[in-house]
């Protein structure tokens, strides 16, 4: 009798594994362009011309194969540009490249969260294009939105994203 059982409960449990796996590798991947495999290897090339954490990767439309942004060790941000042979091609510091502290962090999360009440603060980066600050918020009904502040963390505008 227990026999029966273990035939179906089994492959059942294995299934609910591998699809929960399997949402889980595509919602990790999702917010980027460029994804699975592809991802790891363009992420590699990059680290291994600048060293520190893969922020993004995309496809570039300037020329470039790739576009990855690197959060140096030092804080610091740049986009790396690679060709199709993931060669690098150009490294292109901006204004995001300007290190934030905690406390930066902190109030531009607030700023942001009074353009979206409810919401929870999922980045906060060095603005460019004449904003300050830019920050990513998700509001409750999963929206993502991205709003920008002034260097007095007074909001300039929001988009949804």
């Amino acid at each position: 009798m227990n026999k029966p059982r273990k035939r179906i409960v089994i492959p059942a449990v294995a299934l609910v594994a591998a699809l929960g796996a399997g949402s889980l590798v595509w919602a990790t991947a999702a917010g980027a362009d460029v994804r699975g495999g592809e991802r790891d290897r363009v992420a590699d090339a990059a680290l291994r011309a600048v060293p520190g954490t893969v922020l993004d990767v995309e496809t570039d439309d300037d020329g470039g194969a790739y576009e990855v942004e690197v959060r140096k060790p030092d804080g610091t941000e740049t986009e790396v540009v690679l060709d199709s042979d993931l060669k690098v091609i150009a490294e292109a510091p901006g204004p995001a490249d300007r290190v934030l502290t905690d406390a930066d962090r902190t109030a531009a999360g607030q700023a942001a969260l009074t353009a979206v009440p409810g919401g929870t603060v999922v980045e906060v980066d060095a603005g460019d294009d004449g904003a300050a600050y830019e920050v990513e918020v998700r509001a409750a009904d999963n929206t993502r939105w991205d709003v920008d502040l002034d260097a007095a963390f007074k909001v300039l505008g929001k988009t949804a994203d």
